[in-house]
């Protein structure tokens, strides 16, 4: 492992750990669409798959303006979120508490993906690197608004219940 001397090289890590991210979601999304019995929360990993397909483009289109490779990094994070995903659907049976803990598994990982986007983007920012703060700053508006949907999806609203309420009885 090649130390980080620079700015510019955390910045193009943390790109790197970000595609790994991604891509590791991409991988597991359809598993998590599977194992939603919630319409609204199977259509959410649904149309989130091909959200985040849509973010590993964006890096994909930063690594070719950086002159820079994907190869390098790997999400351990994200590895773990997805692995205690997998461990609470398989502990989980069928129906409203396996919906909650879908959606407390994939709040998690929106949590870390808007972590994850603020720091490259603010990185970016001080690098001058506008047209990628401009695609970093898209996606992380994505990742807030895919938590906050998610969360409805939990909390329900006014004239309906949520899937955490639902999962009580």
């Amino acid at each position: 492992m090649n130390t980080i001397e620079n700015l510019q090289q955390l910045y193009f890590d943390q790109l790197r750990d970000l595609y790994s991210a991604e891509t590791q979601l991409v991988a597991a999304l359809p598993e998590m669409v599977k194992n939603a019995t919630n319409d609204r929360l199977r259509d959410a990993f649904a149309d989130h798959l091909e959200e985040t397909c849509n973010h590993v483009s964006r890096i994909e289109r930063l690594f070719v303006e950086h002159g820079i490779t994907a190869e390098g990094e790997e999400c351990d994070a994200m590895r773990g979120l997805i692995e205690e995903a997998k461990k609470h659907i398989a502990s989980t049976a069928p129906g409203d508490v396996r919906d909650a803990v879908l959606i407390a598994s994939a709040n998690r990982i929106e949590h870390y993906e808007i972590a994850g986007y603020g720091v490259a983007k603010a990185f970016a920012e001080v690098l001058e690197f506008d047209s990628a703060v401009d695609l970093l700053d898209q996606t992380l508006q994505e990742e807030g608004t895919a938590d906050k949907f998610l969360t409805s999806i939990a909390t329900g609203g006014l004239f309906s219940n949520g899937v955490n309420e639902d999962a009580v009885q």
